[in-house]
């Protein structure tokens, strides 16, 4: 048998190492709950509120959690994928879900579906979300440092001032995201999709955008020094005020319709690549 909590008040509640495997806790309020350590593998948590709950450690594999509230919640280290089942929904975190200023340091992601979430200063720092879905996402202040997000689903989110320092976004989907003031330096954006991206005053110091596509993407007043934009395409875009110095460029670059100045182009620098192929 396994236990039945479906609307419990269990706010405040103890329950560190707890054994809640297969647990029904649809619609419980667990806000401020201690379950680090709990075991709630396969635990239904369907419109319960974890506001400010502790999960850190905790184990949250098959759990579904949509429209779950976990704002504020602490899931660092949490074990939130298995990937031997990730092609059969082993786990679920469902779209709209709330996890505004949640600690998900170093958490296993790949694959989650978080369209619709609000991430909002949400600490993703080293987080595996390799081919998640976060379409539409809100993931202002966010902080993903050296998040591996290879493609990913981020089509339209809002990653205004986010830090992406580091992060690995080769292929990631990125068509019309808001990356207004985001810090992208070092990033890995090889072959990604920032069609119509707004990176106005964003920081792509030494950023890799190889083959990357940047049509009609508002670049104003960013910071691309020693970016890479090997065969990257920025037909139409915008690059009002962008600096560009030393920022490596080859023939595969395509500026066309681009408002690129004579002035920009100079301080970049021309890679040589005859034989055809793209050098790093």
């Amino acid at each position: 048998m396994f236990a039945n909590l479906q609307g419990a008040n269990l706010q405040d509640a103890n329950l560190q190492g707890a054994n809640l495997q297969h647990a029904n806790l649809q619609g419980a309020n667990l806000q401020d709950a201690n379950l680090q350590g709990a075991n709630l593998e396969g635990a239904k948590l369907q419109g319960a509120d974890l506001w400010g709950a502790n999960l850190q450690g905790a184990n949250l594999l098959c759990v579904e959690l949509d429209v779950a509230n976990l704002e504020g919640a602490n899931l660092q280290g949490a074990r939130t994928a298995k990937s031997e089942l990730q092609s059969l929904g082993a786990y679920y975190i469902g779209p709209n879900a709330n996890l505004q200023g949640a600690n998900l340091q170093d958490a296993e992601l790949s694959g989650a579906w978080l369209e619709n979430a609000n991430l909002e200063g949400t600490n993703l720092e080293g987080a595996d979300m390799y081919s998640a879905e976060l379409e539409n996402a809100s993931l202002v202040g966010a902080n993903l440092t050296d998040a591996y997000l290879v493609d990913a689903i981020l089509k339209c989110a809002n990653l205004q001032g986010a830090n992406l320092q580091g992060a690995k976004l080769h292929d990631a989907n990125l068509k019309g995201a808001n990356l207004k003031y985001a810090n992208l330096q070092g990033a890995y954006l090889h072959n990604a999709n920032l069609q119509g991206a707004d990176l106005q005053d964003a920081d792509l110091q030494g950023a890799g955008l190889n083959n990357a596509n940047l049509k009609c993407a508002n670049l104003r007043e960013a910071y691309l020094k020693v970016a890479n934009l090997q065969g990257a395409d920025l037909q139409d875009a915008d690059l009002q005020g962008a600096g560009l110095q030393d920022a490596k460029y080859n023939r595969h670059t395509n500026f066309e319709g681009s408002n690129i100045t004579r002035a920009q182009l100079d301080s970049m620098v021309y890679v040589e690549d005859e034989d055809g192929a793209l050098q790093d």
